[in-house]
């Protein structure tokens, strides 16, 4: 039997202030996972890294995170493993989920419980899923809102000084790998190459808009002028249909947690998601359930709310959590209950603690 420094470990690609990459480090804190089990490998985004050609090897589209796991135990320090790349947040956090149990046979360094977050049941399983693929859908995309959270002129100014560095640390790096290409420094596929163009494309035309956001539309070339009217309407769309899904998470979730008084797989993309949501729209790390999502109701604008029909001190029961000093009466809406519910395990304080991103 190899040595157990010999057993090759898993390793997580990841980004600090990525929304999806919080899922899985989110899961290694639930699922118990020990500090030594998992190489952590940071990929900084703002700084395109993960455009370059040795990340592209492990994740062709560029993003994070990206799981890396053995597929055969090391049996010998001389011998290679072979390793396979998982791109998907919600199949790295099944996988994560799976890996370490009671009956898992997986090397294990920790003795921390490992409790399942596998839906016990397949109307549980169902609704998992169409939670977590409302979360990664088109009209709930948190890196669209990320960037187009900016629905006036008078919004843009703090705004491009808060993304052009990220937009233009991106941009640097992608200049130059194309420029290594052209010159023969790097021999990239075509393939690779039309992605940087897409991307640079891509970050060009927020730049355009931010680089321009002191001046006053009068300001503005014709030019100029579109660009912002389209990027202004864009981003009023894109905030307009949170509304729906905001009012679809408050239908769908039981309470306090998305399936009930358990934790499950859906919460942690839930909470990555919802701490997004909540960060753009002003909330921070210490509000408490109404007030982070009364920030994001009054961001999205339009007199959106809530229905505040949930029991209080049930969600707070559901949850393990004293509900003393709390009126029997008092209600919120479930984004507030489960907000209250996440922000008190040591997975949510350890990865937001000091700050949301």
């Amino acid at each position: 039997m190899a040595d157990a420094s010999h057993v090759p470990k898993a390793a997580l690609y990841y980004f600090h202030g990525s929304v999806w990459a919080t899922v899985p480090l989110l899961a290694l804190e639930e699922k118990g996972y020990g500090s030594d089990e998992i190489d952590l490998k940071e990929v900084d985004i703002a700084k395109g890294e993960n455009f370059t050609p040795s990340y592209l090897r492990l994740n062709p589209h560029g993003t994070v995170p990206t799981l890396v796991v053995p597929l055969q135990k090391t049996l010998a320090p001389e011998i290679e493993s072979r390793y396979k790349a998982i791109q998907d947040t919600k199949a790295i956090v099944e996988f994560l989920d799976k890996s370490r149990s009671a009956q898992s046979r997986t090397h294990t360094t920790s003795s921390a419980p490992s409790p399942s977050l596998a839906p016990a049941t397949i109307a549980f399983s169902t609704l998992s899923n169409q939670i977590i693929e409302l979360l990664h859908s088109p009209v709930a995309d948190p890196n669209a809102l990320f960037y187009l959270n900016a629905r006036s002129e008078g919004e843009l100014p703090a705004l491009a000084k808060q993304l052009l560095p990220f937009l233009h640390g991106r941009r640097e790096t992608l200049v130059k790998l194309l420029a290594d290409s052209d010159s023969g420094e790097l021999q990239v596929s075509d393939k690779t190459r039309a992605f940087w163009e897409v991307k640079k494309i891509a970050g060009d035309k927020f730049i355009q808009v931010f680089e321009e956001a002191d001046k006053s539309s009068a300001e503005l070339s014709e030019d100029g002028r579109k660009k912002r009217e389209e990027y202004l309407q864009s981003a009023r769309t894109a905030w307009s249909g949170l509304k729906d899904v905001l009012g679809t998470l408050h239908k769908e979730i039981i309470g306090p947690y998305t399936l009930g008084d358990q934790l499950s797989i859906a919460d942690l993309h839930l909470a990555a998601w919802l701490a997004r949501i909540a960060n753009l729209s002003g909330a921070s790390a210490s509000d408490d359930g109404n007030a982070a999502t009364g920030k994001i109701e009054s961001h999205v604008g339009d007199a959106f709310s809530l229905p505040k029909d949930f029991s209080v001190a049930e969600a707070r029961r559901r949850a393990g959590l004293a509900a003393t000093n709390v009126d029997a009466t008092e209600r919120q809406n479930k984004l507030a209950a489960f907000w209250d519910a996440i922000k008190e395990r040591p997975s949510w304080k350890k990865i937001y603690g000091e700050a949301l991103h």
